[in-house]
Parts: structure tokens; C-alpha cells; sequence
């Protein structure tokens, strides 16, 4: 089983806060997402808003995935790490002019659009270089992910998408724009999903939908199932890699694909989550009147996830070996929702120690700020360090 590797000796000659990406752990989460898509007419695309560190990004590459943008800069970073356009798709439901304008002069393989207006602009601006724009449609197929509320996204009543009750009016607009190719239909249902029967509701309506295309004598070459599956934050050394194996066979089993359509997947925490965490120092351990606090070198401002989520990061003590002991961890931003864990056990802590926050490669490094006029995290790799 492959486990994350700590050079303990080397972390701490490192000025923290800081991430730390064991490529081992992703290379082998990739080799494990290639064997379960082997012969099977499957496309993984990276979304890419988990993380664009520039080593991550060329492990990814190298193993052959496409990826998910949600943004020009996300679909410039993408091909400036050497994922081939075509296998680059741009969703989001803001696409500015020129992030349009640099899909269509990529090339890219598909816009996945999320209302008609955007289809509207995507055609006006494609007529004006005389191309023609290939274009899934988001729908979303009111299937709960049962999770988090603001990682839920394939409601009717989120912002994102088309509702199914709007497929009438935008399927005869499209005959009526010259410079869109309808390609096919996309979903993405929410984030962190660990019941597999949300998936397969998923099928379920896709299948229907599907007949409804076809009845409008509308054939879709590619089906994009959007990405969600869940990791295990609590146990990351137990199971770093995710059960790809069932997620993929539920797609197989579940979802009628013609011999002629090819699915694609937009797999994001799932890919990279388990390789990254946070490395930070105790900075001092305060005796509160009931409890201990362990005051870190970092806070929200690298990992925001717990302040914003209420989400749980598995915290360990790398320097110490004494018995556990209850800390309210804590970083050193002036917000009260600076706080890692209440009441976490943890081994006996003292200031110096190294800590790390586990499970934290995806929605990390990437989402950290300046607040407080702190600086952003600097990342290093088990490559380098080896």
C-alpha cells in the first residue's frame, strides 16, 4: 500500500508554513485511474480549480489526463503545462469574452455551457472567426450528492446549469446559431461523494435523457458525468487512494453509453487530495483555563477549508512520539474562525514541533490569500527533497 512519505529532517530546515506534495502518492493514484479506464471508451479530465502547482500539474499531464477549466487562466495554465486543447473542457457559468475568445483560439474541445445567453455570446463570438464552436450543454438533473449545501451543485435551484425544464427552448435555439456544434451533455452533481447510489441516480436520469436527445433526433457524441467523488479524510494512510474501482464501475453498469459515444469524467479532490498537506510549526502551546491550545504558523489563510466548510483535516505531529494529549488547534489569523480542530487528539505537543495538515492537496494551496498581509505558501515536492 502506498503511503505518504515524510523526510521529517528535511521539512524541518524549511521556513513554514509550507505544502508538501509526496508525487508517489499521485503518480500512483493516476496509474490507478489509467488501469480501472483501460479499454473502456472513458476520458478523465482534471478539474483543475483543485490545484495547479506546476509539478502536480506535469504528473498529471504525463499520465495522459485532460482537463476541467473553470477559467481563461485555468485553460492557459493547462496548455502551458502540455495537456493537449483537445482534450481541454471550459466550464463555468461567467465565462468573460476573452476567456470564450481563447478557448476558440485553442481550440479547445468543448464548452460546457451552463444558460442561453451564454450560448448566445459563444456563437457571436465564434461568428466573428468564422468558426464554429463545439458546446456540451450543462443540465442539471436535480439529483441530490448529499453533501455540504455549497458543494452541491446539480439542483434546480443552484446558479449553475440548464434545467431540464428549459431543454425545449435551447434545443430549437440551437438550430438556429450557425456557429454552434452541439456535442453533447454535462453534469456535475457536488463534491466530496461518497455514496456511490448518488451516482447512479445520475445514471438514471442521464438514460433518460439521453432518449429525449434522441427523439429529438439529436445524437450526442460525448456524455460528461463531471467529477465528485469523495476521498477519506479521516484515514489518508489506510486508503490514499480512492475506490476509483467501484466509482467507474458504477458509469459501466449503470449508464447505457452507445458503442459511438465516449464518456468523460471530471475528477478534481479524487486525483490530488491525498498527495498534498500542509506542513506548519507550533509556534507556542497556551494553557487555557479547560483546554490547550496549539497555536500554528499556519491559518486560514493556507488552508480555509475548515473555516469555510466546517471540513475535518487529519492532523499529525510529526516531531513527537509522546501520548496523546486534547488541543483546540489553531493558526494565527485575528478571526475566531482561524481554527483547525477542537478538542483533537493529538501526540504530546510542544512549540517547534513540525505538524502536518493531511488530505489537503486539493482546495489548499490553491485557494490561499493575503489576508492579513501574510504571504502565500511556498510548495515543495518529494522529488525535490528526496
Amino acid at each position: 500500500m502506498i503511503k505518504a512519505n515524510y523526510p521529517v529532517n528535511k521539512l524541518k530546515e524549511i521556513q513554514t508554513p509550507f505544502y508538501y506534495y509526496d508525487l508517489d502518492v499521485l503518480r500512483s493514484t493516476l496509474q490507478e485511474i489509467n488501469e480501472q479506464t483501460a479499454n473502456l471508451n472513458f476520458q478523465v479530465h482534471y478539474a483543475m480549480k483543485a490545484n495547479v502547482n506546476p509539478s502536480v500539474l506535469k504528473t498529471i499531464m504525463e499520465a495522459g489526463l485532460g482537463a476541467d477549466c473553470v477559467s481563461g487562466g485555468e485553460v492557459q495554465a493547462a496548455i502551458d503545462a502540455g495537456i493537449p486543447a483537445s482534450k481541454v473542457v471550459f466550464a463555468g457559468v461567467g465565462k468573460a469574452d476573452w476567456e470564450i475568445n481563447l478557448g476558440l483560439d485553442n481550440d479547445i474541445f468543448c464548452f460546457n455551457v451552463e444558460s442561453i445567453p451564454e450560448l448566445e455570446v459563444i456563437n457571436e463570438l465564434a461568428g466573428a472567426k468564422n468558426k464554429k464552436a463545439s458546446v456540451a450543454l450543462r443540465i442539471n438533473p436535480n439529483v441530490s450528492a448529499h453533501t455540504h449545501h455549497y458543494i452541491t451543485t446539480g439542483l434546480n435551484e443552484n446558479k449553475f446549469g440548464i434545467n431540464m425544464s428549459e431543454l425545449d427552448k435551447v434545443t430549437d435555439l440551437i438550430k438556429t446559431l450557425p456557429n454552434i456544434h452541439l456535442v453533447g451533455i454535462h453534469f456535475h452533481i457536488g463534491s466530496q461523494i461518497t455514496d456511490m447510489s448518488s451516482f447512479q441516480a445520475l445514471c438514471v436520469r442521464i438514460n433518460e435523457l439521453q432518449e429525449y436527445f434522441e427523439n429529438r433526433g439529436i445524437k450526442l457524441k460525448h456524455i460528461n458525468v463531471g467529477g465528485g467523488l469523495g476521498i477519506n479524510y479521516e484515514h489518508p494512510n489506510h486508503f490514499p487512494i480512492p475506490d476509483f474501482e467501484s466509482y467507474f464501475k458504477v458509469f459501466s453498469h449503470h449508464l447505457s453509453l452507445h458503442d459511438d459515444q465516449t464518456l468523460h469524467f471530471e475528477l478534481g479532490r479524487s486525483v490530488v487530495a491525498q498527495c498534498g498537506s500542509l506542513i506548519s510549526k507550533v509556534l507556542y502551546v497556551k494553557e487555557g483555563t479547560s483546554k490547550k491550545f496549539a497555536i500554528l504558523d499556519a491559518g486560514f489563510t493556507e488552508l480555509i477549508r475548515p473555516a469555510l466548510y466546517q471540513a475535518y483535516h487529519r492532523i499529525e505531529n510529526l516531531s513527537s512520539d509522546l501520548p496523546e494529549e486534547k488541543y483546540d488547534v489553531v493558526g494565527p489569523i485575528c478571526e475566531s474562525s482561524d481554527t483547525f480542530a477542537k478538542d483533537y487528539s493529538m501526540n504530546g505537543t510542544k512549540r517547534g514541533d513540525i505538524i502536518a495538515l493531511r488530505s489537503a492537496g486539493a482546495y489548499g494551496e490553491i485557494m490561499a490569500s493575503q489576508y492579513n498581509l501574510r504571504k502565500l505558501p511556498k510548495a515543495y515536492t518529494s522529488d525535490e527533497l528526496k
